[in-house]
């Protein structure tokens, strides 16, 4: 039954990111805390295992308490509100470790992940052709183009789709039975990324599509045949449904002159801050507050985030906390690799150098979830890596 509660809030999360109240955000979290506490409370007599990512979601927490409360921000408010958006990926973090502990429960949710984003990438791409900047063709927006469904911002929904396409195509690539499903559900994600035009996006998640099957055949043990076959199968429907979507406005975003334009100059005055707040940095949240300061560049609206996530954590905690931000990416790299489907993880960690998916508390806490999931693959026995032999293919479909 929690495991349902978890997927709804993360459902919700995700179709109610374009509201710009706060409400969705306060639900969501509620509802994520609630569930830790009852993880907890369950979990008092057998302890949730530890692996190193507690440790910098704990800190981050913990720095910004003492940020706030020794009045080491530029903003109090904003630093309070981002003490929540990291508790609540600590309780992410914590559910997750708990929850799929048990194998069954995790395949199920990856699966129920694929079905979600393969409805969302479907949505999207008809939405954006179609709504001239509608929500779901009846809330009108601030924008006329570029709303892929819920998200407003396209790189964020390349970063959600970046987390669940290694899945599909994970299961594209080693279930016999339903593999063609599931690269048609992968072609669909895909497509929907051209369709949006996000340059960061479009590499990574061609990137997932290059290296799930070589991946597939080195670390899980899949036949060559078996793996042509996927492939084949899979460049048939991405290039069909690329084609469909639309390619030529993507291209032309990666073609441009200058495709750093204003990131390389906001890459610049958040390094000018990071250097003058080394130590304890401006306070969790108020790049936005401090920036102004720094800015070298005006292009005529406000600059809400460094569109570099790793550089922000710098800037607002200084350089001790952005180093420790950094060992979470570095913890993730060997189970995302060996379990193969996790490496969505390890290209949103990527997007954060280039964007802010961990921005907003809805969207990061997806890739932190499957962050949690692989912490028990990363737990597996060598002998368990056995059952994936080439002759065992059914049975690696039939486990993910």
């Amino acid at each position: 039954m929690q495991v349902f509660l978890l997927l709804f809030l993360f459902v919700f999360a995700i179709l109610t990111l374009w509201l710009p109240a706060y409400w969705p955000t306060t639900m969501f979290q509620v509802g994520i805390f609630a569930l830790a506490a009852i993880t907890v409370w369950r979990a008092r007599r057998h302890p949730i295992l530890f692996a190193w990512p507690l440790v910098p979601l704990t800190f981050a927490v913990l720095w910004g308490i003492l940020q706030w409360s020794t009045g080491h921000t530029a903003y109090g408010f904003v630093t309070r509100l981002s003490i929540l958006k990291w508790t609540t990926f600590l309780c992410v973090w914590t559910i997750g470790v708990k929850f799929f502990r048990d194998e069954k429960a995790a395949r199920w949710y990856r699966s129920a992940m694929i079905w979600f984003a393969f409805g969302v990438a479907v949505l999207a791409t008809l939405q954006l052709y179609t709504s001239a900047g509608a929500v779901f063709w009846l809330f009108p927006t601030a924008y006329s183009d570029n709303v892929m469904g819920p998200f407003l911002s396209r790189n964020d929904f390349a970063a959600f789709i970046e987390v669940v396409l290694p899945i599909a195509l994970y299961r594209a690539v080693l279930d016999d039975r339903d593999a063609t499903l599931y690269s048609a559900m992968a072609a669909a994600m895909y497509a929907a990324v051209i369709a949006s035009t996000s340059r960061a996006g479009v590499v990574l998640a061609t990137l997932e599509i290059l290296l799930v099957p070589l991946l597939a055949w080195f670390q899980r043990g899949a036949s060559g045949r078996v793996v042509r076959t996927a492939v084949l199968k899979l460049a048939g429907l991405v290039a069909v449904l690329t084609l469909i979507a639309g390619p030529d406005a993507v291209w032309q975003r990666l073609t441009a002159s200058d495709p750093f334009a204003i990131r390389r100059e906001l890459t610049v005055s958040s390094w000018h801050m990071a250097t003058e707040h080394a130590l304890i940095g401006t306070g969790l949240g108020t790049w936005a507050t401090v920036y102004p300061q720094y800015a070298i560049i005006d292009v005529g609206a406000r600059m809400n985030e460094a569109h570099n996530d790793w550089l922000q954590w710098a800037v607002e905690g200084g350089f001790p906390f952005g180093i420790l931000m950094t060992t979470w990416f570095f913890w993730s790299l060997r189970p995302a690799f060996r379990s193969v489907w996790g490496i969505g993880v390890v290209m949103v960690f990527l997007h954060a150098t280039f964007d802010y998916p961990f921005a907003r508390s809805t969207l990061g806490s997806w890739p932190i979830l499957i962050l949690a999931m692989l912490v028990y693959f990363k737990k597996e026995t060598a002998a368990a890596s056995a059952k994936f032999a080439p002759a065992a293919a059914v049975s690696l479909s039939e486990r993910n």
